[in-house]
C-alpha cells in the first residue's frame, strides 16, 4: 500500500483501515509529500497504526520510502498486490517510465514485473495528455488505473460515503470482501 503526494489522504487512510479490519497484512509506504498531506488533511503526525487508524494493529508494517533494502523491493517477497491510494501524477509518470529509485516506485515496478495486481488511485484533475499517455502505458503493462471517482447512485450523504464508494471499488479489485453499500441496486 502506497500513499503518495496527492490530495485525498482520507482515501488511503480508509483503505488501510478496511484492509486491516479484513485481517490483511498491510505493508505501508508513504512518500515525503504523502506524509505532509496526511498531516495537513488528517492531522496524522507519525506513521503508526495508532496515529493513522486510532488503534493499534499487528497487521500493519510501515516501511521508509528510502529503504531500498526492504523486502518489498524484491519479487521474491510474496505479496498479493499493491494499491497506491491516493496516487499523484508524479507517481504515475515515474511508474510509467519504469523508475524505481524509491521503495514505493520499486514495489510498484516489482508488482508489475511479477504480474501481480497494481492499482493506482489517481487523484488529480484535470489530466494532461501526458498523464493519459502514462496511464495508458501502465494499463498496457498490466496495471489498473482506478480514478478516485465516487459513485452517486448509492445516494451518498457524507464525505465518508463518497470515500467508501472509491475504496470499495479498490477492495473489489484486490479481491477483499467488504460490506460497503457501493453496489448498483436500481
Amino acid at each position: 500500500m502506497g500513499i503518495s503526494g496527492a490530495s485525498g489522504a482520507m482515501y488511503g487512510q480508509r483503505l488501510v483501515d478496511l484492509l486491516e479490519k479484513a485481517e490483511c497484512r498491510v505493508h505501508v509506504i508513504v512518500t515525503k509529500l504523502g506524509r505532509q498531506i496526511l498531516m495537513d488533511e488528517l492531522g496524522v503526525t507519525e506513521l503508526t497504526a495508532e496515529s493513522l487508524l486510532g488503534r493499534g494493529s499487528n497487521l500493519l508494517q510501515f516501511h521508509e520510502n528510502e529503504d531500498m533494502m526492504s523486502t518489498l523491493a524484491t519479487g521474491s517477497f510474496p505479496v498479493d498486490g499493491m494499491a497506491i491510494c491516493p496516487c499523484s501524477s508524479h507517481s504515475v509518470g515515474a511508474i510509467a517510465a519504469g523508475l524505481a529509485d524509491t521503495l514505493m516506485l520499486r514495489a510498484a515496478y516489482v508488482n508489475m514485473k511479477q504480474r501481480r495486481q497494481l492499482i493506482l488511485v489517481h487523484r488529480e484533475m484535470p489530466v494532461t495528455a501526458i498523464d493519459l499517455e502514462n496511464m495508458k502505458r501502465i494499463a498496457q503493462a498490466g496495471g489498473i488505473i482506478c480514478p478516485a471517482s465516487p459513485a452517486f447512485y448509492a445516494e451518498p450523504e457524507t464525505i465518508g460515503d463518497l470515500v467508501d464508494s472509491v475504496v470499495g471499488r479498490v477492495l473489489d479489485l484486490l479481491g477483499v470482501d467488504h460490506d460497503l453499500p457501493i453496489r448498483w441496486n436500481p
